[in-house]
């Protein structure tokens, strides 16, 4: 087992004593990057990307060479689990993920099982040994998955669409086979997050992007109760060290009590609610990561320090918040930007560890 050098964000989710607050940012491994861009076009498709492990391990470990950034998050999809299901999933310029082979009756739900990971997502895991070789202990590496109620809506929808139609037709009509496809997937899900930390993260994110779509009544029968499942079933301990588990539902701010005691260790939080309101409710239960909004890295370096000092300022003193943007950094910002970001964050936060 490597000794890690940097452990910050482990102790700050573990809600142990830091030095200064750590700091990790949803989509570091991305467009705004141009070296990722220039990789990418060799690379000819995203699906190249992901699928092929040197070039997921380069796309990496890329934003930890330009900035000191206090985790690496697995550079993935949440949409890989239903392409190993046999969906054929692509993505096509300006329109996002598309599935060749989308969900549309309850047969197809009956037809799909659970994917093996060493053989249908093996090029995830292999990613996951080749950075954790590259990285020889620096900072932790994150793996994740999406949500059971989140990769349904993408394969029932076929593709991306903010209004979800077809998945609310599904929950109004068939609830009954809607939880046969969530069920699947919270299997596949655990099955996939346990073979990515027995392959060597350090720490697992469950991205419920849309859950927050739904009221709360749904949100408990068709999100959080596979959360649950999930969170349950993980394997929770490697190389000797506790293996926290993030959940992060945009648009959860109400929820947020019955999230900390979901059975994760901390609660990813976007920008619609203020770091002392979420740290109260949850009463110490669970470590807190955000929740900068996206916006804000369009702005001066002035601006961006002074929002981060409000968001610190407002977590206050001690333990257990990991800062983070409240969603995925956008691909036309300012790497310069981030680097004035990642700065403030460990300068101003200093204050808040005496």
């Amino acid at each position: 087992m490597t000794q890690l050098k940097n452990d910050r964000l482990l102790r700050a989710l573990r809600r142990q004593p830091v030095d200064v607050t750590p700091i990790w940012i949803m989509r570091q491994a991305g467009r705004y990057l141009p070296e990722y861009r220039k990789i990418r076009e060799t690379a000819g498709s995203f699906m190249k990307l992901c699928k092929t492990p040197e070039l997921a391990c380069t796309v990496t470990l890329q934003p930890l060479a330009r900035f000191p950034l206090d985790a690496a998050i697995l550079f993935s999809d949440i949409l890989t689990i239903p392409d190993a299901m046999g969906l054929g999933l692509s993505f096509r310029e300006g329109e996002g993920p598309v599935f060749e082979r989308p969900i549309q009756s309850v047969e197809d739900i009956k037809a799909l099982s659970v994917p093996d990971p060493e053989m249908s997502l093996g090029y995830v895991l292999d990613a996951i040994r080749m950075v954790r070789q590259e990285l020889a202990g620096k900072v932790p590496l994150i793996g994740f998955c999406g949500s059971p109620w989140t990769i349904a809506t993408y394969m029932v929808e076929g593709k991306s669409n903010k209004a979800f139609p077809k998945i609310k037709n599904l929950l109004r009509e068939d609830p009954r086979a809607l939880h046969q496809l969530l069920d699947v997937l919270a299997q596949s899900v655990s099955t996939h997050l346990n073979a990515q930390i027995k392959a060597g993260v350090q720490a697992v994110m469950l991205f419920d992007t849309w859950g927050g779509m739904l009221e709360t009544a749904e949100y408990q029968e068709f999100s959080l109760r596979y959360c649950q499942q999930i969170m349950a079933s993980l394997i929770r301990e490697n190389e000797g060290q506790q293996v926290p588990v993030i959940l992060f539902t945009k648009g959860g701010a109400k929820w947020l009590e019955l999230m900390a005691h979901s059975g994760c260790d901390a609660l990813g939080l976007d920008w619609m609610i203020n770091m002392n309101e979420a740290r109260a409710r949850v009463g110490g239960h669970v470590a807190l990561q955000g929740n900068m909004d996206p916006q804000f890295m369009y702005r001066t370096p002035e601006a961006i320090r002074e929002e981060v000092a409000r968001i610190l300022q407002s977590y206050g003193s001690g333990s257990g918040h990991i800062f983070n943007l409240g969603h995925g950094i956008l691909p036309d910002i300012s790497p310069e930007n981030v680097a004035v970001l990642v700065d403030a964050v460990h300068e101003f936060s200093h204050a808040y560890h005496q």
